[in-house]
């Protein structure tokens, strides 16, 4: 490899590559968490569902509905007071994470809300008929219910965090975005750029492969 590109500084690679999973890896599972919890809100305080509020609901809904449409470099901009208040710097990996989490949250909150209304009315009304309790129909039936597309829209959440760290990168986020940007595009070494974008490519892959892996095995209509 070093041989084929000799311009590519391989340790500097394999700790962007590292930092690019780390920042993934984190985001990812807090925003399955916060996008989960947010998800169920939305859906349970809709119309004619078990915890029905109109104004929490807007108020769930006009959040995911900003955030979701902020294009994400300028929501790492918006938040540097906010990731310099909780992290004191807005570089490396770590001081991407605030904005990776608030850009992706939202974005699966909707995706997991649109898997519960895909739920037979039927199902909730049986558990809800035999007296079962709020918590345990969401335990028992919505979440296990729902979880295929709970999964397949984790691993489209997370296939896009990759990409929003690509762009955490280029205002000093590090990782694989940071590099080509830096060391890439910046010093006209287009072997940088090219493998960085390669390992990016690899990652997605990977991540998608197993998404429809689990996706596949859980999914009950399979």
């Amino acid at each position: 490899m070093t041989q084929l590109f000799p311009n590519v500084d391989w340790e500097t690679m394999i700790l962007a590559t590292q930092e690019t999973l780390f920042m993934t890896v984190i985001a990812a599972l807090a925003t399955f968490i916060l996008g989960l919890i947010i998800g169920l809100l939305l859906f349970l305080t809709s119309k004619d569902q078990l915890l029905e509020n109109k104004l929490i609901n807007m108020i769930l809904a006009g959040f995911v509905n900003i955030f979701r449409s902020i294009p994400f470099i300028i929501l790492i901009i918006l938040l540097i007071p906010f990731t310099m208040f909780i992290l004191g710097s807005m570089l490396g990996a770590k001081a991407a994470l605030p904005a990776l989490i608030i850009g992706a949250a939202p974005f699966y909150a909707r995706m997991v809300e649109i898997g519960l209304r895909e739920i037979d009315k039927g199902v909730i009304e049986a558990a809800r008929a035999m007296g079962a309790s709020t918590l345990t129909i969401i335990l028992k039936v919505l979440i296990p219910e729902a979880l295929p597309a709970i999964i397949s829209g984790l691993t489209v959440t997370t296939i896009a965090i990759v990409g929003y760290t690509a762009m955490a990168g280029v205002v000093g986020g590090g990782g694989l975005g940071n590099l080509a940007f830096m060391e890439g595009y910046q010093r006209s070494n287009n072997e940088v750029t090219l493998v960085a974008t390669v390992i990016i490519l690899i990652i997605v892959f990977i991540l998608q492969f197993i998404g429809d892996l689990i996706t596949t095995k859980i999914d009950k209509r399979a």
